[in-house]
C-alpha cells in the first residue's frame, strides 16, 4: 500500500501518496484522482526511486480551484513546484503517462532546472492527434461516437456498475489484446477521472494546445515510449516528440496498444532500468529509437 500524506504549500493544500526508496520521483495524471492503491503506472518506479503520487487540484484530498484556470497544465506544474519545494527536494524526476505524459513535457517546458530527467508515453505535443483517423478521439474513428458516451459515464455517473463496465469498454479500445484484458488488470488500482479536470482540458486547453517547438528548449534526459498500436495518442505523435526535444530517447512497444506498462511489462521494466541509470545533465548517446520486441 502506499502512504498518505497532506503537503501544506503556499498555493494550497495537496494529497500525495509515497513508496518505494531511492531519488525522488514525481508521477501524477492530468485528471485522475489516486488512493492508497497507487496506479500500475507509477509502481513500475518504486523499486528504483522514492516514488510521489500527487493528486492534483480537485483530485481526491487536494485543494479546489478558486478559479477554473488553476486546473490549466501551467498551474499544475507550479503546483508541483510548490509541493517540491514543501518536500525540501532540490531536483527530482518525472514521469507521466498519456495526458500526465503532456504535463511531464509542459514542467520540463517550465521548470526544467527543478528536474533531474523525464520519463512520458503515449502523449502528443498538440491537439493534432485529436485528428488523426488512428485515434479513438478522432470524429472519424468507428470508436468515437461510443468513446464519448463512455467519458461521459465516467464524468457524470456515480453507478459503480455503469463506471465499471464503461472503463472496460475504454480498456478494450486501448489495448493489443483486448481478451487479456482481466489478466492485465488483477491487481486493485487507483484512478477515479475528475470530471472538472477532464472538462478543462478537454473544452478550455485541448483546442488551443500545442507545446511543439517549445520543446526545443528542453535540454534535460527525456525517455519518450508508446505503444506502435497505440489507439489513443498514435506512435507518430511520440516520434514527433522525440524529434522536437535536444536530448531524448525513444522507445517502440511492437505488441502495445495505449499500456505498454502492462501489454509489455517485462520490456518496460528494463527501459526503466535503463532510465534509472541517467545522471542529471547527462547527454542521451546512441541509437535514437528502441525498438522493444
Amino acid at each position: 500500500m502506499w502512504k498518505q500524506e497532506i503537503v501544506k504549500t503556499a498555493r494550497g493544500d495537496f494529497e500525495i501518496f509515497r513508496k518505494g526508496e531511492g531519488d525522488p520521483l514525481c508521477s501524477t495524471h492530468l485528471y485522475s484522482a489516486f488512493n492508497e492503491l497507487g496506479d500500475y503506472f507509477s509502481s513500475e518506479f518504486t523499486d528504483y526511486f522514492s516514488v510521489v503520487l500527487v493528486n492534483l487540484r480537485e483530485a481526491g484530498n487536494s485543494c479546489k480551484a478558486k478559479e477554473a484556470h488553476q486546473l490549466s497544465m501551467a498551474e499544475s506544474v507550479y503546483d508541483l513546484e510548490a509541493i517540491r519545494e514543501a518536500l525540501g527536494y532540490g531536483k527530482w524526476a518525472f514521469a507521466g503517462h498519456s495526458t500526465g505524459g503532456m504535463l511531464g513535457l509542459k514542467y520540463a517546458i517550465l521548470a526544467q532546472d527543478s528536474l533531474t530527467k523525464v520519463i512520458v508515453g503515449g502523449a502528443a505535443a498538440s491537439k493534432q492527434y485529436m485528428k488523426h483517423p488512428g485515434s479513438i478521439y478522432c470524429r472519424e474513428s468507428p470508436y468515437n461516437n461510443r468513446l464519448l458516451e463512455i467519458l461521459d459515464i465516467l464524468k457524470t455517473s456515480t453507478d459503480k456498475a455503469e463506471r465499471r463496465q464503461a472503463n472496460k469498454e475504454w480498456l478494450d479500445m486501448s489495448l493489443y489484446y483486448p481478451e487479456k484484458r482481466e489478466a492485465y488488470f488483477q491487481k486493485p488500482s487507483s484512478g477515479k477521472t475528475i470530471g472538472s479536470r477532464l472538462d478543462y482540458y478537454s473544452y478550455t486547453e485541448l483546442p488551443e494546445y500545442d507545446i511543439t517547438e517549445a520543446l526545443t528548449d528542453v535540454k534535460i534526459p527525456v525517455f519518450v515510449y508508446c505503444g506502435e498500436h497505440d489507439a489513443q495518442c498514435p506512435y507518430v505523435f511520440s516520434e514527433e516528440i522525440a524529434k522536437q526535444l535536444a536530448n531524448s530517447r525513444l522507445y517502440a512497444y511492437s505488441y502495445s496498444n495505449h499500456f505498454p506498462y502492462i501489454e509489455e511489462k517485462k520490456q518496460f521494466s528494463e527501459m526503466v532500468r535503463a532510465f534509472v541509470k541517467v545522471e542529471d545533465g547527462e547527454v542521451l548517446a546512441g541509437d535514437k529509437t528502441h525498438s522493444q520486441k
